[in-house]
């Protein structure tokens, strides 16, 4: 197993020790969580730029790395619920799973769909946001920061999805006969 797979399983261990942390709270959990958050996030930027500088690109990899992200997000999201309105987390994992879906369809039609910029930004924002509700600084105007930053993630979302479903339809109109 090559270092960037590596990478993306640590990544994946590191969810349950990131909730755990963030779950308990006890003493200064929540920085730890943060702590692990971030190094896991890392992670992510690691993985790929060292897959494709060395040609380790596997298909463990594409199958697994956007997963261990999606999982890392969608956990902190359900997670902080508290902070965060319902429909908000809806929006964004309902857009994971559209995502999901539609590399599959594309797959099966032997298509691979890269993660785009609007998918990458998205995600680095969201692990921004993330980082600064947990930590939940008491500082003045810091629930309106965090309000603009869920708000600026929930758009980034939003628009990732219509771009990857703008460039790439006609993988599903392929796989449908037409």
């Amino acid at each position: 197993m090559n270092l960037p797979n590596k990478l993306t399983i640590a990544r994946v261990i590191m969810i349950p020790l990131f909730l755990i942390c963030l779950y308990l709270n006890i003493g200064c959990g929540k920085y730890i969580a943060v702590g692990i958050f971030i190094l896991a996030s890392l992670t992510d930027l690691l993985d790929g730029k060292i897959a494709r500088k060395y040609n380790l690109v596997t298909n463990f990899g594409k199958f697994m790395d956007p997963l261990a992200d999606k999982l890392l997000v969608c956990s902190a999201l359900i997670v902080d619920l508290n902070r965060i309105a319902a429909w908000i987390v809806i929006i964004i994992i309902a857009r994971e799973f559209i995502i999901s879906g539609f590399r599959l369809v594309a797959s099966d039609n032997g298509v691979v769909i890269a993660a785009s910029y609007w998918g990458k930004f998205k995600t680095a924002f969201q692990m921004i946001t993330i980082i600064m509700l947990v930590l939940n600084l008491n500082v003045p105007f810091m629930n309106i920061i965090n309000t603009v930053l869920i708000y600026i993630s929930l758009g980034l979302t939003v628009i990732s999805l219509i771009d990857y479903i703008a460039k790439n339809y006609k993988v599903f109109l392929e796989g449908s006969g037409k």
